[in-house]
């Protein structure tokens, strides 16, 4: 990139959204080093593609799917599914039993398929609509709104009577 003004969008672009992009992606990878990698990647991507972008404006929805897209294909790897780290828990949780129900919840997002879990995370933890996060997955609403309802129907099965309080707590509510 030889132009010094797109340089200086991009570094701004990213100096910005990085805080919001990093959430993303640890929420979907779950853990720290493996979300610095992808935001490292994904801003990477979107670097090389900042030209070709037809409105910088849309850089974010660009670089939440570049780092969607890593994750999957990481994923899908087996040699990534064999070793799973886990975030130390904080010693003086605030409430224990939010806490743990937190962490509860946590687990079992994480044991969701990679695509239910990226739809899940774009419309509850990000608070995106549907359309918006269609448009990340690169699929129909409709695909979103299955996603969404199959990865909920796990998540209440696994979590078995407390389900609906856990989600309700955490703002994933239909």
């Amino acid at each position: 990139m030889a132009d010094g003004k797109d340089s200086s969008a991009f570094v701004e672009f990213a100096t910005a959204r990085h805080g919001a992009l990093y959430r993303y992606a640890y929420l979907l990878a779950g853990d720290r080093g493996l979300a610095d990698d992808l935001v490292q990647e994904a801003l990477t991507k979107t670097y090389v593609a900042w030209r070709k972008l037809r409105d910088p404006a849309n850089a974010e929805a660009y670089t939440r799917k570049v780092i969607t897209n890593v994750a999957i294909t990481w994923w899908r790897r087996k040699s990534w599914h064999a070793e799973q780290p886990r975030d130390d828990v904080p010693e003086q949780p605030s409430d224990a039993e939010d806490s743990t129900a937190r962490l509860w919840l946590w687990e079992e997002l994480r044991r969701l398929p990679p695509r239910q879990r990226a739809a899940v995370v774009l419309r509850y933890y990000e608070d995106l609509t549907e359309a918006q996060t269609a448009e990340i997955l690169g699929c129909s609403i409709g695909t979103v709104k299955s996603q969404v309802s199959d990865a909920l129907k796990k998540l209440r099965a696994r979590l078995g009577a407390d389900a609906d309080l856990i989600m309700d707590k955490a703002g994933m509510t239909e």
